[in-house]
């Protein structure tokens, strides 16, 4: 491994089972993780992890999994995804993780282009999903989480087993962690498949460089804030690049302790019960939880609400100034405490970092938490990029921002504006597309060596932060030669109470349309009058209107990471459209 990351994990990881083998002999006695399972929270030790990981790589073994191949994961968030995701890892083979809410199609897609012969998938349901997407392609074996019977062999598929069946009765940890030791960093580790939200998911090729150059990158970042005892509460599919990395491999080697969600219904009371300190997101979770908070304030009697709006205020001239004077900042110790300190209760009182990333994150909804005091914070990043690329900091955080690269990470601006970032957390390209490969790694204009071309448009401040400002293929011509940033008109229209979905459109028109989805009962005229009232001439709304379905993943308007397929909106709604521009 080369560079200055490599320099400080040489003699310690070269690999990621080696850093989770290597933690789990330093101490076996500790928690990894808890799960729900049989009625009660499970956990999961560091040593019987290591276990675990040897017993189902040799079972690996057995079904013929060879350096290089790749094996598809499908399951939800649990204790066996780590598992399997490390075991495969440690026989020198290629985790492809999916999401569990990919169509049949989606899967077929990613099978015919990886070229996985073996899968491991969380139940019966989605081993019928799987086999049907094989069909034509063919698979060695499928893996079910769940116990039950040998299942015979179906059309295309070689054998079926549980995972009892899959892991050795007697496997010798010490012996695999001397394996690993020698795997190099530059080997390929797992494939994780772009979103799709313009054109079909590819495959982005990460070798353990990436993820440990992004452990290296946060850690000094985040380490501080941590005491013993700290946990983290895991709801974010795993098969994202985000999670995958954050929670799969960072946040456990820093000691946090994981605890599995069982879904988004729980948040809230596991939140209350195991009162995490750290906290990974994207937008959408911001968006439901500022919600959650004003509707329950709005069931308050005005007086209550009269304190809310005042603490909120408070919180946002503390931010954002004028300074407060001396009575104003009495007011304010007054009502964090009781105002503000309750809120914070609710999300278990002990939150250090609440991060966000995969999307933009609208500085007024982070502005909202961050006025009552939750630690929101900001982060950047690409699948192709590790994925971190830059975060803010509790004591360093500009919410208008996406933080500065993390050490190690090189970023500049082209001269069309386009993010260039160079480093060892970029990938090495995409699983069989050498032009996509080279469309995205490529040399710059008065720039030494091959960046990665991100398609985002951004800026750099003088403090080394990164501002991004919307997709550069994204942006909109319009009939008089304007060019006009969807990302921004969309983010004001979605924060917005009476609007929970946007798009806008208008290439080539005299002025922006906008498709909306309102929120349940609401109407969206006033809404848009007051996104025009906050944006330049050419980028108002110039005509609009309201869909009576929303996007979801259901109608394949929406990517399994929540990201809305905008040219997929365009086309299925043109007729509308259309009739806009009469």
């Amino acid at each position: 491994m080369d560079g200055p990351v490599g320099a400080r994990l040489k003699g310690r990881w070269q690999s990621l089972p080696a850093m989770m083998l290597g933690l789990a002999a330093e101490h076996p006695d500790r928690v990894l993780a808890r799960h729900w399972r049989d009625g009660a929270w499970q956990a999961l030790r560091w040593g019987d992890f290591a276990l675990q990981v040897a017993a189902v790589a040799a079972g690996l073994r057995r079904l013929g999994v060879m350096p290089g191949d790749r094996v598809l994961l499908v399951c939800e968030n649990r204790p066996e995804f780590l598992v399997c995701d490390n075991a495969v890892m440690a026989i020198g083979g290629i985790t492809v993780p999916t999401y569990t809410t990919n169509t049949i199609a989606d899967h077929a897609h990613v099978l015919r282009d990886c070229g996985a012969r073996i899968a491991v998938v969380s139940d019966d349901a989605m081993a019928g999903r799987i086999t049907a997407a094989a069909q034509g392609l063919g698979l060695d074996a499928l893996v079910t989480l769940a116990p039950g019977p040998a299942a015979p062999p179906e059309p295309g598929i070689g054998q079926r087993l549980d995972w009892g069946s899959l892991a050795a009765p007697a496997a010798d940890v010490a012996a695999l962690m001397a394996e690993v030791s020698h795997i190099p960093a530059g080997r390929l580790a797992c494939l994780i498949y772009t979103s799709g939200t313009g054109g079909a998911p590819k495959g982005v090729m990460l070798p353990h460089r990436a993820m440990l150059s992004n452990t290296a990158g946060i850690t000094p970042l985040l380490a501080p804030l941590l005491k013993p005892g700290d946990c983290y509460l895991s709801f974010l599919p795993m098969s994202h690049s985000y999670e995958h990395t954050v929670g799969g491999f960072i946040l456990p080697s820093l000691g946090l302790e994981i605890v599995f969600s069982r879904g988004a219904d729980r948040i809230a009371a596991e939140m209350a019960q195991f009162r995490p300190a750290v906290l990974t997101a994207v937008p959408r979770l911001f968006e439901v939880l500022r919600a959650r908070i004003m509707a329950q304030t709005e069931k308050e009697p005005t007086w209550k609400q009269r304190l809310f709006a005042r603490a909120l205020a408070l919180g946002l001239r503390r931010l954002d100034g004028p300074r407060l004077g001396p009575v104003e900042r009495l007011q304010a110790a007054l009502l964090d405490r009781l105002v503000a300190e309750r809120v914070r209760a609710r999300f278990g009182g002990r939150l250090r970092a609440m991060v966000c990333g995969g999307a933009r994150l609208d500085p007024d909804l982070s502005g909202f938490f961050l006025a009552l005091g939750l630690p929101v914070v900001q982060g950047y990043g690409q699948t192709e990029a590790g994925p971190v690329i830059s975060v803010n900091t509790p004591d360093f955080n500009d919410r208008r921002t996406v933080g500065r690269p993390l050490e190690g990470v090189r970023a500049a601006i082209a001269g069309d504006g386009e993010l260039l970032v160079q480093g060892e957390l970029v990938m090495d390209g995409y699983w069989g597309d050498q032009a996509a490969t080279d469309a995205a790694l490529q040399e710059a204009p008065g720039l030494a060596g091959k960046w990665l071309h991100t398609g985002d448009v951004g800026r750099i401040d003088e403090h080394g932060r990164i501002s991004i400002t919307d997709r550069k293929r994204d942006f909109i011509k319009l009939l008089g030669g304007d060019m006009v940033a969807p990302a921004k008109l969309e983010a004001l229209l979605m924060a917005e109470p009476e609007i929970t979905q946007a798009v806008v459109a208008g290439e080539g028109q005299p002025g922006i349309l906008a498709l909306l989805v309102p929120a349940e009962g609401a109407a969206v005229e006033a809404a848009v009058k007051r996104v025009n009232a906050k944006v330049a001439s050419i980028e108002r709304i110039r005509r609009w209107a309201a869909l009576d379905e929303a996007f979801s993943i259901e109608n394949g308007l929406l990517t399994a990471s929540m990201k809305v397929k905008r040219r997929a909106v365009v086309e299925r709604h043109a007729a509308v459209l259309l009739a806009l521009q009469k």
